[in-house]
């Protein structure tokens, strides 16, 4: 048998019903919005990772007519790879390894052209920066030495500081402006980590300029033992 409410809980009730009705619809909303976005949240994911396994497999596919040197199949691939999961790391790895074929193979134009396509489309600073060195030897290959310098990034990280200093020396050189050559070997020398044997490469640049990088460090000359000659 149902127990009549006394009046508190039916003041209570009351209120209750009042702010449903008044606030029902927004809460109901806010709540399917907010399920919505997490179901979207969990979808994206999903969608993200399906992509990042089917993109796997075209990359399989790319590496594998790379190691063949089958330039037709790579570029097929590749182009497939680039249409379809652009947005994927494994499209930017595949456009360096393709460039790199292709370039081998001696098609110049469509090396460049996947080079070009990573250094605009890669999300990966890293990938961004090879590309665009790849493509500043490329141009100063062909004596474009303006379009070379153009390539290098300003704001490469810190790890290819060094590297993008010394491709600007070798375009300067190449340019017959030696003391501005000699500027930029010296940057990259300086970054270098002493342990990379590239750096000797970098050295042996500076010294072919005739601006050896330890020219300027002093020679210590001992101090005379009090006395004279030494005991």
């Amino acid at each position: 048998m149902a127990t009549r409410l006394d009046i508190g809980e039916q003041e209570q009730l009351d209120q209750l019903k009042d702010f449903w009705k008044a606030y029902g619809n927004l809460i109901t909303w806010l709540l399917i919005l907010a399920l919505g976005g997490f179901a979207a949240f969990n979808g994206w994911q999903w969608l993200q990772r399906d992509r990042a396994q089917k993109a796997a497999v075209l990359y399989e596919q790319l590496d594998k007519a790379v190691q063949a040197g089958d330039a037709e199949r790579t570029t097929r691939v590749f182009t497939d790879l680039r249409e379809r999961y652009g947005s994927t790391t494994y499209a930017e790895q595949a456009g360096l390894a393709a460039a790199k074929l292709l370039f081998g193979k001696g098609q110049l134009d469509a090396a460049r052209a996947n080079l070009q396509w990573v250094a605009e489309n890669a999300n990966q600073g890293e990938y961004r920066v090879i590309a665009n060195l790849r493509l500043a030897g490329l141009l100063l290959d062909e004596k474009k030495y303006d379009e070379a310098l153009k390539q290098l990034p300003a704001d490469a990280p810190h790890a290819f500081a060094g590297l993008v200093a010394d491709r600007r020396g070798d375009i300067l050189n190449a340019q017959g402006k030696a003391e501005e050559a000699k500027a930029a070997y010296r940057t990259a020398w300086e970054v270098l980590p002493p342990t990379i044997d590239y750096r000797r490469l970098v050295e042996a640049k500076l010294t072919a300029l005739g601006a050896p990088p330890n020219a300027g460090v002093p020679v210590l000359i001992p101090a005379p033992v009090p006395g004279g000659a030494s005991q």
